[in-house]
């Protein structure tokens, strides 16, 4: 059951109880009792709004930056993952496989914002190694949900007598 709630709130986490219990074919007393629980045991931590920002005036630029790390004995990579995450400008921070240690995506205003980020906050970490910086130039689909209208237009080649 908790999955089902999951599954639908993941898409969509404006959808009310009633709604779910609805589509779930449940009773909303339970499925307001699961997702207390769920938020009491941080399995659902928030529900964040997806905006295309691209539709928007404001100017912001999205980097996602791989990053090398020495792990501290004992606390692993936790203890620098933390201390990354902490910056307001940054999205997500992962321990990711191959050949960098984390994968940090941030937003700033611009590529210079982004850059002085890099350069006076997160290379000079005593734990840093090395840092690579890739600008997302556009996004396509985030979240299991498409960004652009191309998703959306009918392909198929018209025919006409």
């Amino acid at each position: 059951m908790r999955e089902k709630i999951l599954k639908v709130l993941d898409k969509n986490g404006r959808v009310t109880p009633e709604d779910l219990a609805i589509m779930l074919d449940l009773d909303v007393e339970t499925v307001v009792k699961e997702i207390k629980a769920m938020e009491e045991e941080r399995i659902i931590c928030g529900y964040p709004t997806l905006i295309n920002w691209d539709k928007t005036e404001c100017e912001r630029v999205t980097a996602l930056i791989e990053v090398k790390v020495t792990p501290q004995r004992g606390l692993g990579f936790d203890k620098i993952a933390e201390r990354i995450y902490k910056f307001d400008q940054v999205q997500s921070v992962s321990l990711i496989s191959g050949s960098f240690d984390l994968c940090v995506m941030i937003e700033g205003r611009n590529m210079r914002e982004v850059s002085s980020f890099v350069s006076e906050k997160l290379a000079p970490l005593e734990s840093v190694l090395s840092t690579s910086t890739n600008f997302i130039l556009k996004k396509y689909k985030e979240h299991g949900l498409e960004l652009t209208d191309e998703g959306n237009k009918d392909e198929r080649m018209l025919i006409t007598p």
